[in-house]
């Protein structure tokens, strides 16, 4: 079950697929954007080359996840393994530990 709570005269019930509807504005697809080059990251191989530079490690721990590591912390992100299932939850995190090298814009 999917959808959006919405609060109206004292009520509160789930609106399924909000999308468009007049609750909420149509959903944007996000894009990762690499900050200093401006290129968006369109694919894990552009990825990998972005975090690498950063001093992330390929983690080939769960063969269903792409994940990446830092030896001199604790940080982890993991990923989908199918690129087109990464979504805004997904690249927040790699802009969160990585603050000054990524940013998510509207595609």
């Amino acid at each position: 079950m999917s959808g959006v709570w919405v609060f109206k005269n004292g009520v509160v019930r789930l609106v399924e697929n909000p999308a468009g509807s007049k609750h909420s504005p149509a959903v944007r697809r996000k894009a990762l954007v690499h900050s200093p080059s401006g290129q968006v990251v369109s694919s894990y191989a552009i990825l990998e080359a972005k975090l690498t530079a950063l001093g992330w490690e390929r983690y080939y721990d769960d063969p269903d996840l792409f994940q990446f590591q830092r030896r001199s912390s604790i940080d982890l992100i993991s990923l989908p393994k199918d690129f087109n299932r990464l979504f805004a939850v997904h690249m927040y995190d790699i802009v969160i530990k990585n603050r000054d090298s990524f940013r998510v814009a509207d595609a």
